[in-house]
């Protein structure tokens, strides 16, 4: 969010000069200043003990390609809970052991992804009303299911090389 007026008492922005940040925004009225803001979500690799991910289909985001677990973090939530949570949510699973493994940028929406590799025990999909479908897929084929290059896709390369 890129802002032009003080969310506080609605007056326009200035340029000014904050060290070494460059020219902020900046309200001179409340003596504040207002540097873009981004929300931050996880994406998760949910990996079963037969080495197989757990992949969605989910029609709003991609009609041809599978993505994975992926949500915002909500207030009062750490980034671990948020990946738990949103497994459990979309599709039923337990997480048994959860490792961070590296944040992406997602410009398209101005987001931080915290990426994760969760790790569950292999069981049928209880899908939320926002998943179309859900899959096991095995990890070394896990790559030509999703957009190449994309979050999920680096996320999944990262997983599979470690």
């Amino acid at each position: 969010m890129h802002f032009t007026y003080c969310p506080h008492c609605g007056n326009k922005l200035i340029g000014r000069e904050i060290g070494d940040e460059g020219m902020i925004p900046y309200c001179e009225a409340c003596q504040v200043p207002l540097w873009d803001m981004f929300s931050t979500g996880v994406i998760c690799a949910v990996v079963n003990e037969f080495n197989e991910i757990a992949l969605l289909r989910q029609d709003y985001v991609s009609t041809t390609n599978y993505v994975c677990i992926a949500g915002i973090i909500q207030l009062g939530e750490n980034a671990e809970e948020t990946a738990i949570r949103e497994i459990k949510e979309e599709v039923g699973l337990d997480v048994t052991k959860i490792q961070y493994i590296r944040s992406y940028f997602y410009d398209k929406k101005y987001m931080l992804m915290l990426g994760y590799k969760a790790n569950v025990r292999k069981a049928e999909f209880t899908l939320s009303k926002e998943v179309d479908s859900a899959a096991w897929v095995p990890l070394s084929e896990a790559l030509s299911r999703l957009r190449d290059r994309s979050i999920a896709w680096q996320l999944v390369k990262e997983v599979i090389e470690k």
